[in-house]
C-alpha cells in the first residue's frame, strides 16, 4: 500500500488491520511501559485502539500516562473544575486523595478516615457528594465544611453499600447505586449481618429528591447497578451490571433507560462486555459530548483490562489497554477532554478528541 498522508492518519487513529481485528503488544510490554527507567512512548501509543471508524478520539501524539500509584483499590475518580482537582477513593485504605492539575501534585489524606467512600461527584453548586460503605450513607460535604447524610436507609432498612453517584442538574436530584460490595467483609467496609449477596436491601438504583430529600427506588431490573451515567441531554440512564460476580443468570452488561421526570422506562440492555470471546465487568461509566459511553472494564487480563467505548447505538468502537484492572473513570481538565483511569492501585490519564458530556 501507497504510504500517504490519509493512509497515515487513518492508521494513527484506528490502528492496523492486526489492532482492529483486537489483538495485542506482547506479553511483557503493557506492564513494562510503566516502570521506572522505561523508553519512551513511540506515537502514536498503540495501547489505544480503534476498532471502527467511527473512533474519531486518539489523538497522535497524546499517550496513556500513569500520574500516581500506590493505593490498594483506587475508585470514584471526580473532577473539581473550579478548584482543577481531581479526588478519588481508595477504599480499603478509608481514604480519599487529591491531585492538583498545575503542578503533578497528590496529596493522601485529602479525607482520612473517608467512611470507606466508593463513588464521588461534585453537584452543580460545587459540593462534594459521596458514597460510604462503612456507614452505608451518600453524604454531601457543604461549603462551610459540615455534613449532610442524604440518605442512609430505604423503606426502612439500611442500605447494602451505596456504590456510584451523579446528579441531574435539571431538578438537582441524586441518583445512586447499591449493589452491596462494600458489605460483603471487612476490606471495604462493614461485614453485613446476614451473609446474603443482597444484605439488606434488593440491589438497585435510586434516585434522592433534592426539595424533599426523599428517597425513591427507581429501577431493581438490573442484578448489581454498579457505575451509571446520563446521556448528554439526561434523558437515557445507563447502569453497569456486574451481578455475574454473585449469580449465574446475570449477564455482563450496561442497561440503560429512558428518564421522563423521576421515572424511568422502557429498561434494555445497551452492550454487551464480552469482547474477543472474552467476557469482564464494566465497571464506573461516563458519557461524552457525542453520546459515546466509556467504560472502565477489567477481571479479564491483557488485551481487555482498560477502557471499552461503546458507540450511541451499543457498538464498541475503540479500546484503551491498562495494564490493570480498571474501576471507574471521568473527564476532566481545562477543557474535559483529559481522561482519568482509576485502576486498580493506581491512576491513569489521556488526552482524548472529544469532551465529558458532565461536569463531572
Amino acid at each position: 500500500m501507497t504510504v500517504t498522508r490519509r493512509n497515515l492518519l487513518r492508521k494513527t487513529l484506528y490502528g492496523s488491520a492486526g489492532m482492529l481485528a483486537g489483538s495485542m503488544l506482547p506479553k511483557a510490554a503493557l506492564a513494562d511501559r510503566f516502570s521506572p527507567g522505561a523508553a519512551p512512548i513511540h506515537y502514536p501509543d498503540p495501547n489505544i485502539i480503534g476498532l471502527d471508524p467511527r473512533f474519531k478520539y486518539k489523538i497522535g501524539n497524546a499517550a496513556v500516562e500513569r500520574i500516581y500509584t500506590g493505593m490498594r483499590w483506587a475508585e470514584g475518580p471526580a473532577w473539581n473544575a473550579v478548584g482543577r482537582y481531581l479526588i478519588w477513593s481508595d477504599i480499603p485504605r478509608n481514604e480519599q486523595l487529591r491531585y492538583t492539575i498545575e503542578d503533578d501534585h497528590v496529596s493522601r489524606n485529602f479525607r482520612m478516615p473517608s467512611g470507606n467512600s466508593n463513588g464521588n461527584t461534585f453537584d452543580f453548586q460545587g459540593r462534594q457528594i459521596s458514597c460510604l460503605h462503612q456507614s452505608r450513607q451518600v453524604i454531601r460535604y457543604e461549603h462551610d465544611g459540615s455534613v449532610t447524610v442524604l440518605a442512609d436507609s430505604y423503606d426502612g432498612k439500611s442500605f447494602n453499600a451505596p456504590n456510584d453517584v451523579v446528579v441531574n442538574p435539571n431538578d438537582d436530584s441524586i441518583w445512586f447505586t447499591d449493589p452491596g460490595y462494600g458489605s460483603l467483609g471487612w476490606y471495604e467496609g462493614t461485614l453485613a449481618d446476614t451473609g446474603s449477596p443482597q444484605p439488606y436491601q434488593k440491589e438497585a438504583v435510586y434516585r434522592i429528591d433534592a426539595q424533599t430529600g426523599k428517597v425513591v427506588k427507581v429501577t431493581d431490573d438490573v442484578y448489581k447497578p454498579n457505575g451509571l451515567c446520563f446521556s448528554p441531554d439526561y434523558k437515557k440512564l445507563y447502569v453497569s451490571d456486574t451481578g455475574a460476580s454473585h449469580y449465574s443468570a446475570a449477564k455482563s452488561v450496561i442497561r440503560v433507560w429512558n428518564v421522563t421526570g423521576k421515572v424511568l422506562s422502557g429498561g434494555r440492555d445497551f452492550c454487551s462486555m464480552t469482547y474477543n470471546g472474552k467476557t469482564g465487568n464494566a465497571d464506573g461509566i461516563r458519557a461524552d459530548i457525542h453520546g459515546n459511553i466509556w467504560a472502565a472494564a477489567g477481571w479479564v487480563g491483557e488485551g481487555y483490562d482498560g477502557v471499552h467505548t461503546f458507540a450511541p447505538n451499543g457498538d464498541r468502537i475503540g479500546v484503551i489497554q491498562i495494564p490493570e484492572i480498571c474501576s471507574n473513570l471521568c473527564f476532566g481538565g481545562k477543557h474535559r477532554d483529559r481522561l482519568f483511569i482509576t485502576a486498580s492501585q493506581s491512576i491513569y490519564s489521556v488526552y482524548v478528541g472529544t469532551q465529558g458530556a458532565h461536569i463531572t
